[in-house]
């Protein structure tokens, strides 16, 4: 369950409070009966361990399959081949 951040606008007391997504928003602070709204902050989330950044992916072997074939094209200057028919 997540933690909001709330703060009362009579007293300026600010306190946390554990509530599930599904229940209304706290009005009334228990303290004062004060109007009481939610504050926002930045969520305290970690993401430790490896696989989260780019440069976690590019380690390891490089094959022939992980480049992509290129098609061989004749060069411009190079001269023709003659023909081999006969007519």
């Amino acid at each position: 369950m997540p933690v909001y951040e709330y703060r009362c606008d009579t007293c300026g007391q600010t306190f946390e409070l554990i509530q599930k997504f599904a229940d209304e928003p706290l009005t009334v602070h228990e303290g004062c009966g004060g109007p009481v709204h939610r504050l926002l902050s930045a969520p305290a989330l970690q993401f430790k361990g490896t696989g989260w950044y780019i440069t976690d992916y590019a380690k390891g072997k490089s094959s022939a399959s992980s480049t992509p074939a290129t098609k061989e094209t004749p060069k411009a200057d190079a001269p023709a081949k003659p023909s081999t028919d006969n007519k």
